[in-house]
């Protein structure tokens, strides 16, 4: 769940290449699945849960118009963690954003359902989608966009070789480091005691 309670700044997450990837297996009753046509009903609505959109309607709208176009790529890239009774209640997306020409590979997306976390299920996420990024775009620097808003997650992606950047960005993105930092810090030092 994002917090909101703080304020919002850009956090640049890049994991350098060559790093171990922990063994983070899911627990017994979930399993990895990747997208098939028709799932996105089920990422819009993991999503809307954890409030990265207003409501599920808003994220499906999202999500056909900027993935849905390459169908073939969101077979390999998009995954969900499903419960025993089949059902997504995570996600993260093995993706790429343009910087000045470059394909930089780059996580999208990831999210737990508020009522799954705290099993595990987010990290085994993020290591099957590193092994996949590996996979499908060479052992290489990956990115990724978070924000003060996600300061859980941010402590989540360092246990798997991801260190904020000060001075670098990707795609778009815009890197507010100066203004995150100090939040952050605090944030993950409260967390820590």
């Amino acid at each position: 769940m994002l917090d909101r309670s703080v304020p919002y700044f850009n956090v640049i997450m890049k994991r350098p290449p060559g790093g171990p990837i922990p063994e983070c297996p899911l627990p017994a009753g979930y399993a990895i699945a990747k997208f098939i046509p028709g799932k996105e009903e089920s990422w819009a609505e993991i999503e809307a849960s954890v409030g990265e959109f207003d409501c599920a309607g808003e994220a499906v709208r999202y999500f056909r118009q900027t993935y849905l176009p390459l169908p073939d790529e969101l077979g390999e890239r998009l995954l969900f963690v499903e419960n025993e009774r089949g059902e997504a209640v995570g996600t993260i997306t093995c993706w790429w954003d343009f910087t000045a020409g470059r394909r930089d590979p780059s996580i999208h997306w990831f999210a737990v359902k508020v009522g799954y976390q705290g099993k595990g299920l987010g990290k085994a996420l993020v290591a099957v989608c590193l092994q996949e990024m590996i996979r499908l775009e060479g052992d290489r620097d990956i990115y990724l966009h978070t924000q003060t808003w996600s300061y859980k997650a941010v402590r989540l992606y360092s246990r798997f070789g991801f260190e904020i950047v000060r001075d670098e960005t990707f795609g778009s993105y815009r890197n507010d480091y100066d203004l995150a930092m100090p939040i952050l810090d605090a944030l993950l030092k409260r967390e820590r005691e």
